[in-house]
């Protein structure tokens, strides 16, 4: 947790304060049994009604302090507690966002979602305790040794060897319960990987009649992280029984130390009952200590894990380069590119080169496993090429700024995403300056102004998460529609009107030529019929590039393009 004290700068008054106002709780508290002292021996043993009023009067005002000082103490950790996890998280996920699509897949995106929401609130929970308990819990057990000792030496001692078998047990418990909390939060990471699968494939999941089969894997993995945690809480339940036990049997020899102690005067009733109430604290505060540690020891595991995504360098280096493009340089080019996905044994792309002016138009068509989404990838630099250049506007993506890279050149991919909120503010991701006159403009490109007008508000019409009140193809063409907004030099289009049909594909294809002159337009499909106007196809297969031209070219000197174009369509259109 020492590595995330960053995220207390800005709050150091309150780090200063929480633990002083509980320290002067503690003193109050330990002033308690001294004034209890008194009321017994002098006010009580001489019958004084007022000493003993008086002295009662001093332990409510102080009692009242105490409350007042308590509060006072809470509220500061608590507002540090939340400031820290809110700064914590914030930067945590602006982290998680800087990662590349290899980074998230090697951590794990259900780990991610575990550490940004269960861990990160573990942490905050534990910073919360630590400011609360660490300095006054120490400060309370010491400090009634301290006061026994000037009650009485041999007592003292007692009390003291009874703390210090405590702390040990303490101690020797959060060492053995630290690493199998990590082996808890690992669990739960699964857990959160079965749930998100099988919400996201729920339609899957039923077509195949695996809901039992997925029941039982979900109720194996429940039952691990169930018996992590119990045989975790077992261990940690001991050491509250030893603590009393310990501490009570310091009672024991207190007890009988102090009452041979006042059977020959050495001792005063006042002293011993003060005694008593100091062994009491001291086992209230050691147990409050033992609640700490074990929460400490679940806050330590999930820091680590946090503390892993932060030290998880991006593998893909921010460019310096925010540059307009060179004048005459290709819109899109690839030079020689060659890819392989880390620890794959072969190359998902070799060798692919093409260069797509501004207002131009590419097709991409191959098999399933050619390639294509890859080279879709590595135009938006989601990974690094192995060989060979990207170039965007006359300048190597590795250059450019993230910013500037992703203002030109736009991806539509076949998986639709839409976020809750408005049709309006889905669009406006690509352009949140974007006026509705420019809304409506990019909806009727993507041949959504059905989809728009049949929703009750229209533009401010509601869309649930992920867009579940759309079917695929609206998602799609909406999709299309909010990239569209942006106005990209590059516009990719990797399967997105797969869930459309011929003819309001057609027609997409007709007004994006139509409206979208000016942009260099990448069509990546499995259909023939989406590519064979474009000014240029390129064809894939097995990550291999094999043909690259016109439609009739590829005709007369591809025999793969011919093959998919033959699979396809009837011999008439093929060579219409």
């Amino acid at each position: 947790m020492f590595k995330l004290r960053r995220y207390l700068a800005g709050h150091y008054a309150e780090c200063v304060l929480a633990p002083l106002f509980k320290m002067l709780e503690a003193l109050l508290q330990l002033l308690v049994p001294l004034v209890m002292a008194q009321v017994i021996d002098v006010g009580i043993a001489t019958r004084d009604a007022g000493y003993v009023l008086a002295h009662g009067a001093l332990l409510v005002g102080m009692g009242v302090l105490a409350w007042v000082v308590a509060v006072t103490a809470q509220f500061f950790c608590s507002r540090l507690a939340a400031a820290f996890g809110t700064a914590m998280r914030d930067d945590l996920f602006r982290h998680v966002l800087s990662l590349s699509r290899e980074d998230v897949e090697r951590l794990g995106r259900a780990s991610l979602v575990t550490r940004l929401t269960n861990d990160s609130q573990q942490v905050q929970d534990g910073l919360n305790m630590f400011f609360r308990l660490i300095l006054r819990s120490p400060f309370v057990t010491f400090g009634t040794v301290i006061a026994a000792f000037i009650v009485d030496g041999v007592e003292g001692a007692v009390l003291l060897v009874a703390v210090l078998v405590a702390g040990a047990l303490v101690l020797g418990f959060m060492r053995v319960t630290a690493s199998r909390y990590r082996d808890i939060q690992r669990g739960l990471d699964e857990v959160q990987l079965g749930v998100s699968e099988n919400l996201e494939g729920v339609r899957v999941l039923r077509a195949f009649r695996r809901e039992d089969a997925e029941r039982a894997a979900f109720a194996q993995t429940a039952r691990t992280v169930r018996d992590r945690q119990v045989t975790t809480g077992d261990i940690s339940a001991l050491v509250n029984p030893l603590t009393y036990v310990t501490v009570n049997c310091g009672l024991v020899a207190l007890l009988w130390f102090g009452g041979a102690q006042v059977n020959v005067g050495g001792l005063t009733q006042g002293q011993l009952v003060a005694l008593v109430s100091y062994v009491s604290q001291a086992l209230v505060e050691l147990l409050k200590l033992t609640n700490l540690i074990v929460l400490l020891a679940k806050a330590s595991a999930c820091a680590k894990r946090i503390n892993e995504v932060f030290e998880t360098e991006p593998t893909l280096a921010d460019g310096t380069l925010d540059a307009a493009p060179e004048q005459g340089a290709p819109a899109l080019a690839f030079d020689d590119v060659s890819f392989s996905y880390p620890g794959a044994a072969g190359d998902a792309l070799s060798h692919v080169s093409f260069a797509l002016a501004p207002g131009a138009t590419l097709g991409v068509i191959g098999g399933t496993g050619s390639g294509k989404s890859t080279l879709a990838s590595l135009a938006l630099r989601f990974y690094d090429v192995t060989g060979g250049e990207v170039k965007v506007g006359g300048h190597d993506v590795r250059d450019l700024t993230r910013h500037t890279l992703r203002r030109q050149v736009s991806l539509v991919e076949q998986g639709a995403t839409l976020f809750s909120g408005t049709i309006a503010s889905n669009l406006r991701w690509g352009d949140p300056h974007a006026s509705e006159k420019d809304l409506e403009a990019a909806v009727a490109t993507a041949q959504a102004t059905g989809v728009v007008a049949g929703k009750e508000g229209g533009l401010d019409a509601q869309v649930e998460q992920f867009g579940r009140n759309f079917s695929g193809g609206q998602r799609q063409r909406l999709t299309i529609a909010r990239t569209l907004a942006r106005r990209p030099r590059v516009l990719i289009l990797d399967d997105a009107s797969s869930a459309l049909d011929f003819a309001t594909d057609a027609a997409l294809r007709r007004a994006i030529a139509r409206d979208c002159a000016d942009m260099a337009v990448v069509t990546i499909s499995q259909r023939v019929t989406a590519v064979r106007h474009a000014d240029q196809i390129l064809v894939l297969d097995g990550g291999q590039q094999v043909g690259l031209g016109t439609h009739e070219e590829l005709l007369a000197g591809c025999p793969v393009y011919r093959e998919i174009c033959e699979s396809q369509l009837t011999a008439e259109e093929v060579e219409r």
